[in-house]
């Protein structure tokens, strides 16, 4: 039988602070320990291979980008082999490691584009942790390009930050983060702004206003932004109508709103197309419709928006709040025990994970329409500890 390798805590500790590399042999036993069929093994030689390479790249008359390259590589081995040290596999700072060595690690403009795409159709389609953590390392790698990018590439690089930054926003706004959130909004702005790209400078602001709706700005700063982003398109936009017809709605402005949806079909029919990045979906107009109407209490109108909601779109999002729109205008009409308990059962039906800001806040309108007189209904207070228990 083989000997077991034995790890005190102080290598243990040396190991997950980054200061040693598990020797070939320890590593060899988490292995098999783990049933890992030689990846950790793998892993292991390539990490000893790039220090290898960190260090003889200081050996000759450095550059400072051969210095950055290298203490990049170093802090990158730290967090691989921290890692390792806690029994698992860090591969995101090994995929850096192969990145500087295989290379500068950067992308094209282009290749920024499709990452923009990616990041999009993630937003849409999977859990918003993941897409965070994944938004996260994309960003700092963009970052790091930024800074030493030639000027002929500056220019896409920052539209490229702005999209990132603005679907990060738009990620953290769903997990309840509205600080980070907002913050990464102004960044999205700036980027925007610094690109010179007029039709990403608007973009970056009808999105901030949007995510703004759900509890994370002040009606007058959702209308403050939609404003300014009008004034740099100089002509109507999709988006924008959209949003602000919503935001009418929000605050109980139903004929305004009803005005912006008027111009907003009139504009969809004179055959105005979305933006580039693929941020607009036509669902996005029965969407606005069915807030506006069931918010209005509208209920024929109301049921149609949200039936051509459910029949295009493929956002889990839309489809669950057209449905709790359908028990707001419930309320609206007079039928808050019926509206609560429609409203409730769409919630009640959505694993925790799912349970997003978005969601919440919806179900916040639904609440915030029962006149307040009836607020202590036992519907209305079931109803209230449901929204509770969901939030994030």
């Amino acid at each position: 039988m083989a000997e077991k390798a034995y790890v005190d805590q102080g290598e243990l500790s040396r190991w997950e602070r980054g200061l040693n590399c598990p020797h070939p042999g320890h590593v060899r036993a988490i292995d098999d320990a783990l049933e890992a069929n030689g990846q950790l093994v793998a892993i292991r030689a390539l990490i000893a291979d790039l220090e290898r390479q960190a260090g003889s790249t200081l050996e000759k008359e450095p550059s400072i980008r051969d210095e950055e390259d290298a203490m990049e590589r170093r802090r990158l081995l730290q967090l691989a082999t921290a890692g390792m040290g806690a029994l698992g596999v860090s591969v995101e700072p090994v995929r850096r490691l192969l990145d500087l060595s295989l290379g500068e690690g950067f992308r094209s403009v282009e290749d920024w584009n499709l990452a923009c795409d990616d990041h999009l159709h993630a937003m849409r389609t999977r859990r918003s942790e993941q897409v965070a953590a994944d938004l996260g390392v994309d960003l700092f790698t963009l970052g790091r390009q930024l800074e030493a990018s030639s000027f002929a590439e500056k220019a896409g690089l920052r539209r490229a930050a702005a999209v990132l930054s603005n679907i990060q926003a738009n990620v953290l706004t769903g997990l309840g983060h509205h600080g980070p959130a907002i913050r990464w909004s102004q960044v999205a702005r700036q980027a925007a702004d610094a690109s010179g790209d007029r039709e990403t400078r608007v973009l970056v602001r009808a999105e901030e206003a949007a995510g703004g709706l759900y509890g994370q700005r002040p009606f007058q700063t959702v209308l403050r932004l939609l404003d300014e982003a009008e004034r740099l398109t100089g002509k109507p936009s999709l988006t924008l109508l959209a949003t602000r017809a919503k935001a009418l709605a929000l605050f109980g402005r139903h004929d305004e709103a009803r005005q912006t949806l008027n111009a907003l079909r009139d504009l969809t029919e004179k055959g105005a197309s979305g933006d580039l990045f693929g941020f607009w979906t036509e669902s996005q107009i029965h969407f606005a419709e069915s807030w506006v109407y069931a918010s209005a209490g509208d209920e024929a109108k109301a049921d149609a928006a949200r039936e051509n909601t459910l029949r295009i779109t493929g956002s889990h999002q839309y489809q669950t709040n057209v449905r709790l729109h359908e028990g707001l205008c419930a309320v609206v009409n007079g039928g808050v025990d019926e509206g609560m308990r429609r409203a409730a059962a769409v919630i009640d039906s959505l694993p925790a994970s799912r349970r997003d800001t978005y969601i919440i806040e919806t179900g916040q309108m639904v609440l915030r329409a029962v006149p307040l007189e009836q607020r202590d209904r036992p519907a209305v207070n079931e109803f209230r500890e449901v929204l509770a228990a969901g939030a994030v």
